[in-house]
């Protein structure tokens, strides 16, 4: 298969050579256990494969007679690949910064450009297209046009029908499926794994449109009024109808410095949310005025507090905790989270303090960070012990219920962390996902989100953003 002075069946060789591609098992961000592994970060570490992938790419456009002005690769591993691409075809590149900087020129796409042209998006790997949307929406909020999208490989998981949604033409050098006979054609892979990666892809499809997907969408996903009355705990039923009734699944994390912050912030940001997650212990000082003030906010805007305390220990020590010491968080904070390390012994200690003033606790299923040891049957363990204890036990902390194995209660809910409106990393290990992503492919409830709302230069103004983002799924996810 080659075009031009391309050789495609060469460079998949040269690809499975270097490792870009693996087949094993191998656990995904989503939490799937995948046959097949996709890797193209290596290839920076080899300049004439690098050089080898961009003119495939290439090929392929010029094949299709895709026209552009400008491109733009999609961070970060695309990045070497556009600027490639760029320079043997003088094509001029954008970058579009994943977290725009709250000084200098405060950009989204960096470059010299000019509305009204068109830009070619560059993307190493297409599984579902989120990616590639999240890029499109920048360029297109400067006044760029995007019609065409390049990639390396395309996994044949729905992605191309996504695109082809928001009327982008999909051009891709390989799909798998063309990488998959190559390697067999030369004995690299035997038939059985290619079977293996075969109904994994028919399995794992993305799009809605699918067969797949349309079948797994036969059961109907409740709406927050419908499963509030499923809710067993009291707190739990209040959320859910404070939810529908506002209009909002955002929880907020005041993960910052002082008790004056944190306040300053839940005013702010209380028009837009359903919960406030806090981190009382982080501060200095903390006094009864301070949890006063803060259940008065939590009255004013309507919005439940979530002291993010992470209860770790036997039951008679977090007795103490949650109801004593200086902080007396079963006073003030309607929610509370708990580790089920200790056993569920834990949850009995916080119910006897927390029951009688109508509290809920979430227990912690799943955590954001990377190599989390909170997965697997740990997490299944969680889901049974919050099963059998649901006049309590409101929910969870979760990060891809859909995956888990197992069907939890509607009537508990689940809130998931690490979210942005572009998906990536931290620098500590946090994993960031999209509220689309979150919502709609993980199964998920209510989207927490720090940095992205407290770093902003107007919160006020990243919380509403995050809110409409946050129910623009909820509704997409009910279809």
């Amino acid at each position: 298969m080659a075009a031009g002075n391309v050789d495609y069946e060469d460079l998949v060789l040269e690809l499975h050579r270097i490792e870009a591609v693996k087949f094993g098992e191998f656990k995904l961000k989503s939490g799937l256990i995948s046959p097949v592994y996709i890797d193209l970060r290596v290839i920076v570490s080899y300049p004439d494969i690098l050089s080898k992938v961009s003119e495939a790419m290439w090929a392929r456009l010029q094949g299709n007679a895709a026209k552009f002005d400008v491109m733009c690769g999609v961070p970060y591993t695309a990045l070497p690949i556009a600027t490639c691409m760029s320079l043997n075809h003088g094509t001029p590149m954008l970058m579009r910064r994943k977290e725009v900087k709250d000084y200098g020129t405060k950009k989204a796409i960096e470059g010299a450009f000019q509305a009204g042209q068109t830009c070619l998006i560059v993307e190493d790997l297409v599984t579902s297209g989120m990616s590639v949307m999240e890029t499109v929406e920048p360029l297109e909020q400067v006044g760029l046009k995007v019609t065409d999208v390049v990639v390396l490989i395309d996994r044949e998981q729905g992605g191309e029908a996504r695109l082809a949604d928001d009327n982008l033409k999909l051009h891709s050098a390989f799909t798998l499926s063309y990488i998959l006979d190559t390697l067999v054609k030369h004995t690299l892979v035997g038939a059985d794994v290619q079977a293996k990666v075969k109904q994994f892809i028919a399995d794992n499809q993305t799009h809605t449109g699918s067969k797949v997907s349309a079948s797994k969408a036969e059961k109907k996903r409740l709406t927050y009024e419908e499963r509030a009355p499923l809710a067993k705990n009291s707190l739990g039923r209040q959320l859910f109808e404070l939810m529908a009734r506002k209009k909002t699944n955002l929880c907020v994390a005041a993960d910052i410095g002082s008790p004056e912050e944190m306040l300053k912030l839940a005013d702010a940001v209380g028009p837009h949310v359903c919960v406030l997650k806090t981190h009382v212990d982080v501060f200095d000082s903390w006094t009864g005025d301070h949890a006063k003030e803060l259940e008065q906010l939590a009255q004013k805007h309507d919005f439940l507090i979530f002291e993010d305390r992470k209860f770790a220990d036997i039951g008679n020590t977090v007795v103490m905790q949650y109801g004593g010491g200086i902080y007396k968080i079963a006073d003030w904070s309607h929610i509370i989270n708990a580790h089920l390390v200790p056993g569920p012994g834990i949850i009995d200690g916080l119910k006897k303090v927390g029951m009688g003033k109508g509290r809920g606790l979430l227990l912690l299923a799943e955590m954001s960070s990377k190599g989390t040891l909170a997965n697997g049957d740990y997490t299944k363990k969680v889901a049974a012990a919050a099963e059998e204890n649901q006049d309590f036990v409101m929910g969870f902390i979760s990060v891809s219920p859909n995956q888990w194995g197992v069907e939890t209660s509607p009537g508990l809910i689940h809130m998931t962390p690490g979210v942005q409106l572009a998906a990536g990393g931290g620098d500590l290990g946090q994993q960031y996902n999209t509220p689309a992503g979150v919502i709609g492919e993980r199964g998920s409830d209510v989207i927490i989100v720090g940095r992205g709302v407290y770093k902003a230069v107007d919160p006020a103004k990243a919380a509403k953003e995050y809110r409409e983002a946050g129910w623009q799924a909820y509704e997409a996810a009910l279809g």
